[in-house]
């Protein structure tokens, strides 16, 4: 009687339970890779290879044998003993089975295959539990040894069985048990030293694709070693190919080579992140088919265990891409962007600008000729405001997020806003603006964050000893409000309350904001110039009252220090970035958080409000940006191109291109609609911590650490790139070389980076710094 038969008899009630789980393993146990053994061979046709395809859940499904292929394994002789490669099989088949309780079973199965004790013993007791000790271990190892084994019969075939990870999810210990030893530690220099000299053979077309696979793959190897208690190993794998990885993983690879222990992967941070996200490769659909070959010619399981586990292959077809394509996307945490991210629609027309009667200039009203006569003067015309009142087909409707309503302080802002744009200097190429520089002197306190309101009246500074102070940049001095008292005798009817209700006793040139327990990172105004933000490392962003310089809220939401905070461009809402990975939305009136936006794998450091206030983007140190909708918290954009932490973001007026600034002194330049990069723009030697585009967006400024301000023809840029529904499909369009063509002027501070860079409403420029004595 036959084995199963036996089992069936020992226990008729659970012969379902049973037989379904005993062959689990030999076909895709949970966390387990393998290959089929055959004795027979299975041949290899070209024709009937079936295309690789993506998985909702990014898998990458990749099968050697055709669809009629079928898995066996080789017929139990009931007197004879099995083969070497069947032993091991059966050896896994009984650790199985006894790590379910399964004695019974396990007992009828070692005397029909002829096993004997002190070998099954000696086996077993030596598996480790998954603990992997170079020369055997569980019965991952095992059966990785298998497959290793039968690389040497040219007749038998790999047939990698795609296996969904279980363990994506944030628990570290959950995360390293799928480093457990998946082969022969002694093989991973062999495997990846095969697969190197592969690519470095292949055509150059396919090369600069595939050389993606080098960094993910080496990073998990290495880890895997680690985790598995192989130090010597896992320094000599380190040694010998961490110089074989791009330069802008130099910094990755530090934090990586600190990594030597088992101990020392347990709560790093960094590594649960690279753990839990597929880092995305983009390959083209021919270079992908000679990765596919390979890999099946050379039975190599544990290097496609990783792409199966570990990478999301996003596939395309045309021309593979070329180096200088490859690196400009290339260097975030994760890897690319995937496509199918960046196809949601989103609205990145300007919202439709209220009725606004425009009275006469008043100085053009009052001016004369020599004659006494009143000047004749014609009706000017706003051509901002003129292409504001026009619905932007590409616009929100007015009512999809609630906005405050325009008070009347508001309507006079907004018609003071029309005038003063009449009188804006159209900027260029040969009409460059003039730069005022706010120089910081004797700021021992340590500058960390600028700030201008919309009319440049006032500057605030953010200090790293928890201090805010604000400055009048106009000869009218700051004061406060009266006391209750005082104001009670004041007439309320009068035309002039609102001067009345100022106390010229506290009339002064700047005031301290005191509330904060941790340096200032972020300030920023309210559109009215009525309150101004302020975030801390305390974990909080505080509402400060412009009228009576007292602090009125602390949102506290955030768990650790908060980077960035940034005003709507309407009021009301605002939206913070901190330590703990994730942007808030807030309101000024309610003390609770109104959107969470998480998805980012590092600290969130720079955020910004679209112009229609319908998005948020923010930059992070995983190097990615991600344009977030308020609507309902989706994350509708995901760019990757920069090799550093992102500190700058700017949107144009019009709001359909973003610029982006970070530690490696590019300035990257998107196209929001198509979800495409279309610009780089070099030059700067150290991190740019201010962007901002004139009035017109003619021309974009850029300050950086190197003490210079950069002035580039962002018109000219945005021109020569035309996206189309076949670059947006494809992912990805060819970036010219054009950073001095584009460039108009640099222009060299004494000793002063510069911190902030704003434009006045008549396109004059300005810019702030804190001196550097050193």
């Amino acid at each position: 009687m036959c084995l199963w038969c036996r089992i069936r008899q020992k226990n008729p009630k659970k012969k379902t339970y049973y037989a379904a789980h005993v062959m689990t393993p030999l076909l895709s146990a949970p966390g387990e890779k393998m290959a089929a053994v055959q004795d027979a061979p299975m041949e290899l046709d070209s024709e009937k290879e079936t295309k690789p395809e993506i998985l909702s859940d990014g898998t990458s499904n990749l099968s050697g044998n055709t669809a009629s292929g079928t898995l066996s394994s080789p017929p139990l002789t009931a007197g004879g003993a099995p083969k070497q490669e069947d032993q091991q099989t059966l050896i896994a088949v009984l650790q199985f089975l006894r790590r379910n309780k399964l004695t019974e079973s396990v007992d009828i199965l070692r005397r029909e295959a002829c096993l004997e004790d002190q070998e099954d013993s000696q086996t077993l007791d030596g598996s480790g539990g998954g603990k992997g000790d170079g020369d055997g271990g569980d019965a991952n190892s095992l059966l990785s040894r298998v497959s290793i084994a039968s690389a040497a019969a040219p007749q038998s075939t790999l047939t990698p069985i795609p296996v969904k990870s279980e363990y994506d999810q944030p628990d570290v210990s959950v995360v390293l048990s799928a480093y457990s030893q998946q082969g022969d530690p002694s093989l991973y220099q062999v495997y990846y030293t095969g697969l190197k000299n592969f690519i470095e053979s292949v055509l150059d077309c396919h090369r600069a694709e595939l050389s993606q696979l080098f960094y993910p793959l080496f990073v998990h190897m290495y880890l895997e070693l680690v985790y598995n208690n192989h130090e010597t190993k896992a320094k000599a794998f380190f040694e010998k190919f961490s110089g074989d990885q791009e330069c802008y993983y130099q910094d990755d690879l530090q934090i990586l080579c600190g990594l030597t222990k088992k101990e020392h992967l347990k709560g790093n941070e960094a590594l649960l992140d690279f753990r839990t996200s597929r880092f995305v490769l983009r390959i083209s659909r021919d270079s992908y088919q000679l990765l596919k070959r390979h890999l099946q010619e050379r039975h190599n399981n544990q290097i496609w265990n990783i792409i199966q586990e570990h990478l999301y292959i996003d596939i395309f077809d045309g021309m593979p891409r070329s180096k200088s394509q490859i690196d400009s996307m290339s260097g975030s945490f994760a890897g690319e962007t995937r496509r199918e991210v960046n196809k949601a629609k989103v609205f990145y027309g300007l919202l439709k600008e209220p009725e606004i009667e425009v009275p006469l200039d008043d100085e053009d009203d009052e001016a004369e000729n020599e004659e006494g006569k009143p000047k004749k003067k014609k009706t000017k015309k706003d051509s901002m405001g003129s292409k504001s009142k026009k619905q932007d087909p590409n616009a929100p409707q007015q009512n999809r997020i609630p906005l405050p309503e325009l008070k009347d302080s508001d309507k006079l802002d907004k018609i003071m806003y029309m005038k003063e744009s009449t009188k804006r200097i159209r900027l260029g190429p040969e009409n460059l603006p003039s730069i005022c520089f706010y120089s910081f002197l004797n700021a021992y306190q340590g500058l960390t964050a600028v700030d201008f309101t919309d009319d440049s009246s006032l500057l605030a500074g953010g200090f790293a000893d928890s201090t805010v102070r604000v400055w009048s940049a106009t000869p009218k001095k700051l004061r406060k409000v009266k006391s209750a008292a005082e104001l009670n005798l004041i007439d309320k009817e009068s035309d002039d309350v609102l001067e009345r209700i100022m106390d010229e006793k506290t009339a002064s040139e700047s005031k301290n904001l005191y509330g904060h327990s941790g340096p200032v990172y972020g300030v920023s105004f309210s559109p009215d110039r009525n309150y101004l933000l302020s975030s801390s490392e305390d974990g909080t962003v505080r509402l400060w009252s412009l009228q009576t310089f007292t602090c009125l809220v602390g949102y506290k939401g955030h768990n650790y220090p908060v980077w960035d905070t940034h005003f709507s461009p309407f009021g009301y809402y605002f939206v913070s970035g901190g330590h703990d990975r994730v942007a808030r939305l807030w309101a000024t009136d309610h003390y609770q958080p109104l959107r969470i936006f998480a998805g980012h794998l590092a600290d969130v450091t720079c955020t910004r409000f679209h112009p229609n206030s319908n998005y948020v983007v923010t930059g992070s140190t995983d190097r990615t940006i991600r344009l977030w909708d308020v609507l309902n918290g989706n994350c509708v954009r995901f760019f990757t191109g920069h090799k550093g932490p992102i500190h700058s973001l700017a949107f144009s007026p019009n709001g359909k291109f973003l610029a982006s600034g970070s530690t490696d002194g590019r300035v990257l330049l998107w196209d929001i609609g198509h979800g495409l990069m279309i610009g780089e723009l070099k030059g700067h030697t150290d991190t740019i911590y201010a962007l901002k585009f004139s009035r017109d967006g003619e021309i974009l400024a850029s300050g950086s650490m190197d003490n210079t301000v950069r002035l580039w023809d962002s018109m000219k840029a945005f021109d020569d790139m035309e996206t189309d529904d076949f670059t947006a499909a494809t992912g990805h369009i060819p970036l010219p070389d054009n950073s001095q063509e584009l460039l108009l002027g640099m222009y060299h501070s004494k000793s002063t980076p510069v911190t902030h860079l704003h434009f006045t409403r008549r396109n004059l420029l300005l810019a702030a710094g804190a001196y550097n004595s050193q």
